[in-house]
């Protein structure tokens, strides 16, 4: 699991930004924090914290003072930004110090569950250690990368997608169209279109299941379950 930090000086967007994480598969929020000295209080508190969701608008200090104080103090945490600050001068600042993403304020769950999935896909990337060449690299930096559908040829449906895209999201293993099909009221034919196209821009993952005879079943699951 992904230990997950939320720090926001109202409690009740807190705690709706906390139940927004619990409900992204593979993210778990160790605790609350609503200033930044308590931010940085827990952050000493739970070593083991993984990911940071800041706001810049705190009561004592700002997000990106606590982002500079963390890294001065060794706290090695990653940070997105979530807060209402627009401002070019801040949001460039906080790319300097280090955060990963920036989500501004309000925004919907869609949004902070397209950034923890990126996230996830940057950690999944990055697990395997070791050197990289070139092809890796651009492969890690654009792990960050947010967009929770493809560019759709003409003839798909958005809503169509993204009702793959859940469906895909929420299996506990992989499915194949004929079982996609039966949780979204889709057509065999349109899933299996979906999944395809899923599949050749890399957002879900293709494996073959073999049976007694005839030829392999095709089973599809979501790239940043893996």
């Amino acid at each position: 699991m992904i230990e997950v930090l939320v720090v926001d000086d109202d409690v009740r967007v807190a705690r709706v930004n906390a139940a927004y994480v619990e409900k992204v598969a593979g993210f778990h929020v160790a605790a609350e924090a609503h200033s930044a000295a308590e931010a940085l209080r827990q952050l000493e508190a739970l070593p083991r914290l993984d990911l940071v969701l800041l706001d810049h608008y705190l009561p004592d200090e700002t997000g990106l003072a606590v982002v500079q104080e963390m890294r001065r103090r060794g706290l090695q945490a990653d940070v997105i930004m979530v807060t209402a600050a627009r401002d070019i001068s801040t949001v460039q600042a906080a790319m300097r110090h280090g955060a990963l993403q920036y989500l501004v304020k309000p925004f919907a769950f869609a949004g902070l569950r397209a950034k923890l999935e990126a996230y996830a896909e940057l950690r999944r990337t990055l697990d395997g250690g070791g050197e990289a060449e070139q092809a890796e690299v651009d492969r890690i930096f654009g792990a960050l990368s947010t967009s929770t559908e493809p560019d759709l040829p003409k003839g798909h449906s958005p809503t169509t997608a993204e009702a793959v895209r859940q469906a895909l999201v929420n299996a506990e293993s992989p499915l194949s169209a004929q079982e996609l099909a039966e949780r979204t009221g889709l057509s065999r034919q349109t899933a299996q279109r979906y999944l395809k196209l899923l599949e050749r821009t890399g957002r879900a993952t293709l494996s073959l299941k073999y049976g007694d005879a005839g030829r392999p079943e095709h089973r599809y699951v979501w790239a940043t379950r893996l």
